[in-house]
This record gives C-alpha cells, sequence and structure tokens, in this order.
C-alpha cells in the first residue's frame, strides 16, 4: 500500500450492538477494495478481524481490528470493534483515534440497547456519522419500519440515502436518492428502478434535500423558490450536512452476502471527514504547561496516540498507535512524554488483523503500529524531544465486576505473576487487587463474559490456568461493651519456666476508627521491656476474631495491670498473655459482626426506576436520593457489599443493558443477627 496524504486518508470506526455484522461488513469492504482475495465467515472463523482463539471461538468480536484498504484514491482504516457490552474499553479507544463512524443496525432487530450506547458516545463528541442498516435480506427485515425506530430513537437528523429494491429473500439492490439511480449485483451494476417505488423514491428524496440544504443560505434560498438543484449541489451539500452532524445518513445492504457494500464504502470516502477537515487537535506544550492547537499536517511536531497494545509471547509487545501531527519514520527515535524516556521505534508496520505490511513511515492523521517499545503503554503520547506535546488519554470505564482468581496448581502461581501484567497491558478495563482481610486476589473487568475471556486469555497465551470464583466478603469483628480480662499465662517445665500476667481493658470505638493499643501501667506491674511484647500478642490475635475468625476493629485495648516472675517471664510469655486476654475480653465484650457497605451510583431510564428500587430493598440496600434529568434517573443508594457481588450481571438484565453503575466503598456496619448467623454458620463449616 503505497503513502497517502492526510487529505485522502479516512478513519472510521464500526460500531453495533452485538451481532449486528460489523465484521461481516468489515470482511466485505476488505474484500470490495481487493485487500484480500476471499470472502471470510463469522460462522467458520475465516475473518481477517476476529483471529484471537476465543473470538473464533465465541464467534464474537473482543479485540479491536485495524483494517486498512485502499478504494479509488483513498486510503480507509477500518477499525471493527466489539459490540458485546463487556469490551466497551476497545469501543473507546477506536473512538479515540478515529475522525467517523459507520453504526450498523440490524433491519430484523432495529435499534438494540447497544445501538443507542453507540449513539450516545458518537453524539457527546460530535462524531459524523453513518448509518448502515445490514441485514436487509433476512426474513422478517423491514427497512421502513427500522427506518422510523431509528428516527424515533435516534432523531430526525437520520435520514435516507437509499430505498431497497426488493425486501427480505427478494432484495435485488438499493435507489440511490439523489441520482434516482437503482444499483445492484455483484459487482455492482445499474439496474432499472421498479416503477411501483418511483413515489417512495421522490417522497424520501425531498425529505433528504429538505435536511441537507440547511447549511447552505444559497441553497436553501434556492429550494424554497421552488428551484431544482443539481446532483452536484445536493451532493455537496450532503457531504457538507454530513460533516457537521446536522444530517445523519442512512445506507442499506446485506454485508454477509456483499449487497450493496460498494455504495457504502463510495459514501465513507465522499461524505466522512479526513483527519485535516477536523482541523487542529488540543495537545498539551509540556514545556509551558498549557494546551496548544496543533494542525494536523506531516510538516507539525511529532505527537502520537499509542491506543492499543497486543502482548505475544513469542514476538513480544506490539504498539499500535494514531499519529495526529507531524511524520514518524521506521529506525527512528521518540520521546514518551508520559514516561519521559526516549524510545527507540524499529520497523514500523501498519496491521490488517494479525498481518503486519512494512512501511517506511506514517504522516499525519495515519494509523500504525511498533514492536517491542520498552516502556510505552496505552494511552502514552509519542512526540519529539525537542517539542513535546501530550495528547489526551483514552478514558475507560471503571470495572464493576469481581471475581477471585486462584491458580490450579503451584506452577501456574509461578507464571500468574508474570502474566497477569501482559493481560492488563492489553486491556486498561482490567484490574487486580489483593484484598488483604481475606488474602484473595481479586480480578475486575465489565462483566462475567469479560472476566472468562481473561481467563481464558491466561490459559491460550501464556499458558496459566486459573479458576475464578465469587469473591470472599471482607467481614470484621467489633465489641458493642466495655470489659475489663486477666489472663495468667504460667507454665512451669523444670528449669526455667513461662509467667506472663496481663489485664486488658477493652473498650468499643465509632465506626471506622480502627484498632488502638494504649498502656497505663504504673509501678512496673509489667516491666517496660514485656510491653512491647504484649501488644504483638494482642494484634496478632486481633486478626482472628472471636465469632467466626474475621479481624477485630474499632476496638481500643489498654494494658492497665498485670505481674511478672524475676527468672520465668519472658517476651513470649507475655505475647501469650496479651493473646489470650484479648481474645477474652473479646467473649465478654457482647461481639458483633461487621459488613462492608458500598454506595451505589445507578444511572437508569426512568422506566426501569420501580424495579430498580425494589430489587436494591431486596438486596438491604438504601436509597438515599434520585435525581432525574432527561430521561435518566440517577439513583444513590448505600448497601451491603455481600448483597451486590453479581449487581453488575443483575443490573444489565433488568435493564436490558440500559443501566450502569458505580461502587465505592463506604462504611461498615452490624450484620442483622438473623444473617450473622448464618455467615458465622457457614465459615465454621467450610473450615
Amino acid at each position: 500500500m503505497h503513502h497517502f496524504i492526510s487529505e485522502k486518508i479516512r478513519n472510521v470506526v464500526l460500531l453495533s450492538h452485538s451481532g449486528a455484522g460489523k465484521t461481516s461488513l468489515a470482511e466485505s469492504i476488505l474484500f470490495n477494495s481487493g485487500a484480500v482475495n476471499r470472502l471470510g465467515k463469522v460462522d467458520d472463523g475465516t475473518t481477517v478481524s476476529d483471529y484471537e482463539v476465543d473470538e473464533v471461538k465465541r464467534k464474537i468480536s473482543i479485540n479491536l481490528a485495524i483494517l486498512p484498504c485502499q478504494w479509488k484514491d483513498i486510503k480507509m482504516n477500518i477499525i471493527d470493534t466489539p459490540g458485546y457490552p463487556d469490551f466497551i474499553g476497545e469501543v473507546k479507544a477506536g473512538l479515540r483515534v478515529t475522525e467517523a463512524a459507520v453504526i450498523v443496525v440490524c433491519a430484523a432487530s432495529g435499534v438494540e440497547v447497544g445501538t443507542e450506547q453507540v449513539w450516545k458516545y458518537t453524539n457527546d463528541d460530535n462524531i459524523p456519522c453513518l448509518i448502515f442498516i445490514n441485514k436487509i435480506d433476512r426474513e422478517n427485515a423491514n427497512f421502513f419500519s427500522v427506518l422510523e425506530d431509528i428516527q424515533a430513537k435516534l432523531g430526525p437528523r437520520c435520514v435516507p440515502l437509499q430505498i431497497p429494491i426488493g425486501a427480505q429473500k427478494d432484495f435485488r439492490g438499493i435507489v440511490d436518492l439523489v441520482s434516482r439511480k437503482g444499483y445492484g449485483g455483484s459487482p455492482q451494476a445499474e439496474i432499472e428502478v421498479p416503477s411501483a417505488i418511483v413515489g417512495e423514491v421522490d417522497k424520501y428524496r425531498d425529505k433528504l434535500i429538505e435536511s441537507v440544504v440547511e447549511v447552505d443560505d444559497k441553497l436553501i434560498s434556492k429550494y424554497l423558490e421552488g428551484e431544482s438543484l443539481t446532483d452536484d449541489e445536493i451532493y455537496s451539500c450532503l457531504h457538507k450536512a454530513t460533516q457537521l452532524r446536522k444530517v445523519i445518513p442512512i445506507l442499506i445492504g446485506c454485508a454477509i452476502a456483499n449487497k450493496a457494500i460498494v455504495p457504502l464504502m463510495d459514501a465513507i470516502c465522499n461524505y466522512l471527514p479526513s483527519p485535516m477537515d477536523r482541523g487542529a487537535i488540543a495537545a498539551v506544550n509540556v514545556a509551558t504547561g498549557k494546551d496548544e492547537k496543533i494542525e494536523q499536517t506531516s510538516e507539525s511536531p511529532l505527537s502520537a496516540l499509542v491506543f492499543k497494545t497486543s502482548t505475544d509471547p513469542r514476538a513480544g509487545r506490539l504498539s499500535c498507535f494514531r499519529v495526529y501531527t507531524g511524520t514518524i519514520a521506521s529506525n527512528s527515535q521518540v520521546w514518551n512524554t508520559n514516561k519521559n524516556i526516549t524510545e527507540r521505534i524499529g520497523q514500523l508496520f501498519v496491521m490488517r488483523g494479525k498481518t503486519q505490511e512494512a512501511v517506511s513511515q506514517l504522516i499525519a492523521g495515519d494509523i500504525g503500529a511498533v514492536a517491542k517499545l520498552t516502556a510505552t503503554a496505552t494511552g502514552d503520547t509519542l512526540s519529539s524531544r525537542e517539542f513535546q506535546l501530550k495528547l489526551p488519554p483514552i478514558n475507560f470505564p471503571e470495572p464493576v465486576l469481581s471475581k477471585a482468581i486462584h491458580p490450579k496448581s503451584r506452577g501456574d502461581l509461578d507464571k500468574m505473576s508474570t502474566a497477569l501484567p501482559k493481560i492488563f497491558e492489553e486491556d486498561q478495563t482490567l484490574r487486580v487487587d489483593r484484598d488483604p482481610d481475606v488474602g484473595e486476589m481479586l480480578l475486575s473487568g465489565m462483566g462475567s463474559t469479560h472476566l472468562e475471556v481473561a481467563a481464558d486469555k491466561l490459559a491460550n497465551k501464556f499458558g496459566v490456568d486459573v479458576v475464578l470464583e465469587v469473591p470472599r466478603v471482607p467481614y470484621k469483628e467489633t465489641i458493642t461493651a466495655s470489659v475489663k480480662a486477666e489472663y495468667k499465662h504460667k507454665k512451669q517445665t523444670g528449669g526455667h519456666g513461662q509467667y506472663g500476667h496481663v489485664f486488658l481493658e477493652l473498650e468499643p470505638l465509632s465506626r471506622g476508627a480502627g484498632f488502638e493499643f494504649e498502656e497505663r501501667v504504673v509501678g512496673g506491674a509489667v516491666p517496660r521491656n514485656y510491653i512491647p511484647a504484649v501488644e504483638k500478642g494482642v494484634n496478632e490475635a486481633r486478626l482472628g476474631g472471636v465469632i467466626a475468625g474475621y479481624p477485630v476493629v474499632d476496638v481500643k485495648a489498654t494494658l492497665y495491670d498485670g505481674s511478672s516472675h524475676p527468672v520465668d517471664s519472658s517476651d513470649m510469655a507475655f505475647k501469650i498473655a496479651g493473646a489470650q486476654a484479648l481474645k477474652k475480653g473479646l467473649s465478654q465484650g457482647q461481639p458483633v459482626l461487621l459488613e462492608p457497605i458500598v454506595s451505589l451510583t445507578i444511572n437508569v431510564p426512568d422506566n426501569y426506576t420501580g424495579e430498580i428500587i425494589g430489587d436494591l430493598n431486596s438486596k438491604r440496600a438504601r436509597v438515599i436520593g434520585m435525581s432525574p434529568t432527561h430521561g435518566i434517573n440517577v439513583i444513590e443508594a448505600q448497601a451491603p457489599l455481600a448483597e451486590i457481588l453479581n449487581y453488575a450481571t443483575d443490573l444489565r438484565s433488568m435493564t436490558q443493558g440500559r443501566g450502569t453503575f458505580i461502587t465505592k466503598f463506604s462504611h461498615y456496619e452490624e450484620v442483622p443477627t438473623l444473617i450473622a448467623q448464618k455467615i458465622i454458620a457457614q465459615k465454621k463449616s467450610s473450615e
């Protein structure tokens, strides 16, 4: 593939609800452009973009795929993204490095939850779009009902640029509403427009013209005065209106059968913006600390954003990046402004799925990859050391579901520590944390499928077999009454014996105060050199409470008296005495079980509010407040962690995927007696 100037590049992300046909569409685009010589199928596992083991097995996209191809004199960098909501991080990365999007809608299913979500993303960032109604030849496909659905849910700016000739299995082609010409067949050729749909053609053509002429004052006057517009004038308005997002053109076809895909490819080239059409970009000048506007030209200082990192056990790390300004060359050096380090650039590539094509350089607006950067991670900016720029990072969502991750064997434990960081490099929506209270490693992600895929990736790529389980809840114990406890550790075994004698006073503290140890021994009843041993014994004993062995918190233990023996006393004796005195006091202090409470912020459409509130009540949650805005209700609540371990799955099910939430640890509260009894019984039965 030869070099293209920035004006001849189109960076386009494919978006949709899962199963609408993005990957099949990408495959047809590659085939029609000549980038591949056969049409792969998702069901056969032969597509260019779905090449990972898990993608072939599950028949869904899991990772974004970069698919460059040339159409006429334009280079199209198509980015195929997953439709399944667990892999939203890939969608965010694809959106970040493209100027335009094609939103794919299934002709049988219409606008689905995922469609609404990706529409919101493009709307929020004002990204120009085309809508492609796919699978128009399917049974139950109905163009006009789907069009009505699109305009009702996504807005009246969505207007058809084509209407179909025939329906379902009789679909034969499309009519271009501007030229009034019909196209069909493979390879595509002009076909006759049936007389039966001429009226529909004229009706929708008028609506299209009404929508697009609003961007040109001269043409709108001409149109309102009843004069006819030339096709070129309409195309010109359509180009401008699409780039301003005043109009979202709707096209139709069938990707898997490669029908009516060529007009979509033409529309991508003719109506969607090049990098230069989007104007200057904002970047921080590291020297001044201020934002600057940098023109997206090859003559500007270099700035490139790494948006995807993949790791191959054999080939090493591969960094995919988008050049925003300037030029990057093979066998050169760049400056990582996030890490403040020089990176050596070896051979540059353009990726097409898993294949690599070597290139000598990449200019502003283009997308490529480089292997074996030492410190660079996803979200980092590459620039020149002389003129350091930093681009805004990719805003990845926070994980919403956690599972305990355990290695299957000792050998897997050793390998897991090196493999986990590598899959986190690949996927910025994964997290791993160790819960010190229960001693578990927690893997967090966007949903159960996301975590299962991560576990499969550990096995397939790095040979690490792991098990995912529901995490244990970090319960705590405390007391509700002040008590005094005495313990004398006395043992005579011949020779030196053991003697330690302590008096402890235990007092409950306020929630969140932790654990405190003090001493107010007078007269040397406990020699000063043994007090640290008492404290050590108390602190070790508090890690396993008397109810169910959970750590003790919100208690103040005070050593106030005791006695010693001039020969038999020792650090060990006083350590044992301190530990036993604490346990004795805890038993007498009306101990209770505490559970972690988290704050929930839930965003749901208004019509789901009642169901969400009912479900929260069943989870022992307290609703603190609600804030309805623009059809979305923001519900603030607090709930026991034990009740919401699978809330990501529950909320997705209740709201058909329309609800989102975030959690934050709030505090600990006493567990109700009946529930505490069950927890204690379960803990004892598992020991």
